[in-house]
């Protein structure tokens, strides 16, 4: 499979998981969590199924197109090492819903990038709170729960926090 292949097909699986996530917190109250703005797609798309929901983004450098910038309000910058644990105070247990999409073509920072996801996300989510990510997270608090339609298994990774 080429990379422009493989490229399509996380999109559409992103895009296939925003879709169910956002009709899956239609009646969780609670913010969401962006990990990673890249060039803005997904948070732009976050947005648009999600109109009117709090969604704060958390990103080491912004470089994404002027279209696709939340409010500095919702802006968290810096490292995740350091911005995550940090979260739990903002946030406590209220999101909603977190998309991580964290990896990168450095295999060892995309492993560090999904184990501080693993470690801080958990905590953040509400009972029924859901995990999206593209890569496979070691999160033994969260159930994993299958694909959407269309998706292939192991191409998304979607988790949710059991309600007690």
């Amino acid at each position: 499979m080429s990379r422009l292949d493989s490229a399509i097909r996380r999109l559409q699986a992103q895009q296939a998981c925003i879709d169910h996530a956002a009709e899956a917190i239609a009646g969780l109250p609670g913010p969401v969590l962006e990990l990673g703005l890249g060039n803005g797609r997904t948070y732009d798309h976050l947005r648009s199924r999600l109109p009117g929901r709090e969604i704060f983004v958390f990103e080491r450098e912004v470089a994404a197109h002027p279209d696709c910038l939340p409010p500095d309000s919702h802006l968290i910058l810096g490292d995740f090492a350091e911005t995550l644990p940090e979260a739990a105070a903002r946030f406590g247990a209220t999101v909603a819903l977190a998309h991580a999409d964290i990896g990168s073509g450095d295999p060892a920072a995309s492993r560090r990038s999904g184990g501080l996801v693993a470690r801080f996300v958990p905590p953040l989510l509400r009972p029924g709170g859901l995990l999206l990510c593209e890569l496979e997270l070691a999160v033994p608090d969260l159930q994993r729960l299958p694909m959407p339609r269309g998706v292939e298994a192991e191409r998304y990774f979607y988790y949710r926090k059991p309600s007690a």
